[in-house]
């Protein structure tokens, strides 16, 4: 009997064993199984795009779609949605000032000014309204300029004056302040410079205070 009992003992233990090992077994089978299927899973996707980035009537030939979507960011509520319309640029139109009036007459805006200068740096400003010969200032507070240095820089007013833009025969003035204009481009838009000024506080939008202008676009944002 003690012998029996001893054999009925090892045989409990050894199924107990074997049961043991093929647990383990099952628990490595499904654990493998889990991480094939979580390899084998597509990656999550991708967040929808803001479905509030606007339309452009065409492609722009000075900013990207990451740019058009950063400055999208800093418009106002009521430009928000509004499609991009291109009412001006200088390969189509040519380097003049006056053609940038013509093709502003009968809008009201606002309007996003964007440039590209010698150096590759891409700069602008945003207009409350269309612009236009003007023999004052004109403008709101939603006005602003901005840089890309290579991140976005946007320089809003800050309350100090009412300079936002000026329009000329010879020149385009935006921002002003001791003497000097946050961004000024001459009557044929291939000069123009930038220095620091009141209206804005702005850095210097260019690489350089005194540019030459390679790619001009006027987009109506309305």
């Amino acid at each position: 009997m003690r012998g029996l009992r001893w054999r009925y003992t090892r045989l409990t233990s050894q199924a107990e064993d074997t049961l043991s090992g093929e647990e383990g077994k099952e628990e490595e089978e499904e654990k493998e199984e889990e991480e094939e299927e979580e390899a084998a899973a597509p990656a999550s996707a991708a967040a929808p795009e803001d479905p509030m980035v606007p339309q452009l009537t065409e492609a722009s030939q000075v900013l990207s779609a990451s740019e058009i979507r950063q400055l999208s960011c800093h418009f106002p509520p009521r430009v928000t949605g509004h499609p991009w319309s291109l009412v001006f640029c200088t390969s189509r139109d040519g380097f003049s000032l006056q053609s940038l009036y013509r093709r502003m007459e009968g809008c009201s805006g606002p309007v996003l000014l964007a440039l590209r200068d010698q150096d590759g740096q891409i700069f602008g400003a945003f207009s409350s309204s269309a612009l236009r010969l003007s023999k004052g200032f004109y403008g709101t507070g939603e006005t602003f300029l901005f840089s890309f240095s290579p991140q976005l820089k946007v320089f809003k007013w800050t309350g100090s004056n009412s300079f936002f833009v000026k329009g000329d025969l010879d020149s385009l003035m935006m921002g002003s302040g001791g003497g000097q204009f946050g961004l000024w481009l001459d009557g044929d838009l291939f000069h123009g410079g930038s220095y620091p000024c009141a209206t804005f506080n702005n850095e210097v939008l260019a690489q350089q205070e005194q540019f030459q202008i390679q790619e001009l676009e006027a987009w109506l944002l309305s």
